[in-house]
């Protein structure tokens, strides 16, 4: 199933949502100080390709630095890649086949605005916070 999802997702709006994310990555690493978000948009362009069978878990070491990171990126281009996902998601959602794609669409909503301090893992490796592997 994952597998459909992901063909269906990749030929209806992946492809594009990962170029989005690629234009930002290399503007980003064109700007040498901005590499980390560069580095992390190219991260997120392959999460938009192919985001069923994974999941977003917070990484509990990142610091201050990943919050002021995350500010910068929503200013510049997290709120335009969020924006993207938002009108996505709700064009998805508007016939029954395309509500799971929808709700794919609005799971990367906080990724896109705050790509520092997370990490993209396969869902059978994520461990929701609280519990201990």
């Amino acid at each position: 199933m994952r597998l459909i999802l992901n063909l269906i997702w990749l030929v209806l709006c992946g492809f594009w949502m990962a170029v989005g994310y690629a234009i930002a990555g290399i503007i980003c690493c064109v700007l040498i100080v901005t590499i980390p978000f560069g580095l992390a948009s190219f991260r997120i362009a392959n999460y938009a390709l192919w985001p069923f069978g994974r999941t977003i878990e917070s990484r509990r070491d990142a610091g201050a630095a990943s919050v002021l990171g995350n500010v910068i990126w929503i200013v510049f281009a997290g709120w335009w890649l969020a924006l993207g996902h938002i009108i996505t998601g709700i064009a998805l959602c508007v016939t029954i086949i395309g509500i799971p794609l929808g709700i794919a669409s609005f799971k990367l909503i906080p990724v896109s605005l705050v790509p520092l301090g997370s990490v993209i893992v396969p869902s059978d490796q994520y461990v929701p916070a609280g519990y201990r592997r």
